[in-house]
């Protein structure tokens, strides 16, 4: 009988590890599932799940664009399907990657970003959400002047094929926009 009851709370306790991580990436899917139990917004990255092929062009301190940097980004994702993750790898040796959690009461998503240019104790963090076919985030910072103003993504012209991403300085009222990084993807074919 002890037996028989051991056998019963070891099945009962991986069937409740199996629900918990059905949806994490696997074999099957190697850049997991959205979870069915999670808000319907877990599904605004689902074009970008996999991975891309990119071009990442910044603004210099003179104000002009530099050359373009090879990337890849990989999206998928994690916590057993009710997360985002993402992360890239440039060819200039800095890579970087966030973390996207969609909290239904504020109707937000909430993006923690960190880069291997530097160890941070407090990551930086976005918030936004979809605006029409755009995902548009976020986050309070001072232009160099000092004026009040926010730093904005927007994730645009997103397909299954690929999409863009623009960063840029932006003023409270938006009448002033200052574009510093543009990112082009491409999205990479399953076999590639």
């Amino acid at each position: 009988m002890k037996n028989i009851l051991l056998l019963l709370t070891m099945l009962f306790t991986c069937s409740i590890l199996i629900a918990q991580t059905e949806y994490e990436p696997s074999k099957e899917n190697p850049y997991g599932l959205p979870n069915p139990n999670a808000p319907t917004e877990i599904k605004d990255y689902q074009p970008m799940i996999g991975v891309c092929d990119c071009k990442s062009i910044r603004r210099g301190s003179a104000g002009n664009w530099a050359d373009s940097v090879d990337m890849t980004w990989e999206f998928k994702y994690i916590m057993n399907g009710t997360g985002v993750q993402d992360q890239t790898i440039k060819v200039d040796g800095i890579h970087s990657g966030s973390i996207r959690q969609y909290n239904a009461d504020s109707s937000k998503w909430y993006v923690h970003y960190y880069s291997s240019a530097s160890a941070t104790p407090t990551l930086s963090s976005w918030e936004g959400g979809k605006i029409g076919d755009n995902i548009i985030l976020y986050k309070e910072q001072k232009a160099p002047n000092g004026m009040d103003g926010f730093y904005k993504i927007t994730f645009k012209d997103i397909t299954e094929n690929g999409f863009n991403w623009l960063g840029e300085w932006v003023t409270l009222d938006e009448s002033f926009k200052y574009p510093t990084w543009k990112i082009y993807c491409k999205k990479r074919k399953v076999n590639e």
